[in-house]
């Protein structure tokens, strides 16, 4: 059993909570590939219902961005996350630890994230592998849509 497994009942849930996801909210996901922490997908989908792909119409609430270092490039993916957020929504970007595989640097995601109209208000530890960087936009930021 995964560390995050083994959390399950206590410190994972609380991720739900600390992602700010509820019931009934819209959430899509970007990046998703055989690595991704499954536990947290679970949590995460118990908590709203299934989460939407990038092909999407509706309006989301959230975006979660699976994104690896190689994976291409990091402002273009959150530029697309934009396009179906709501006003008030949050990109949550998802990259690997410090010292596993595709770890991305910080100054990668906060250069990337500043450049596409979006403000880091917090990191937060989303599972044994996967670090979290809420992004929300800058105010005045999304004159595009």
């Amino acid at each position: 059993m995964s560390a995050t497994a083994g959390q399950a009942a206590d410190g994972v849930r609380s991720l739900a909570d600390r992602f700010g996801i509820e019931p009934g909210m819209v959430v899509m996901e970007m990046g998703y590939d055989d690595d991704v922490d499954q536990d947290l997908r679970d949590v995460l989908t118990d908590r709203c219902g299934e989460l939407v792909d990038e092909d999407t119409d509706e309006v989301v609430d959230a975006v979660l961005v699976w994104y690896r270092d190689g994976d291409g490039d990091l402002f273009e993916l959150l530029v697309d996350a934009l396009g179906p957020l709501a006003d008030n929504g949050v990109v949550w970007l998802l990259t690997p630890k410090a010292g596993r595989d595709g770890h991305v640097e910080p100054s990668e995601v906060a250069e990337s994230a500043q450049t596409a109209g979006l403000q880091q208000t917090s990191t937060i530890s989303a599972g044994r592998d996967w670090s979290g960087a809420r992004l929300v936009l800058r105010r005045g930021a999304k004159a595009k849509k």
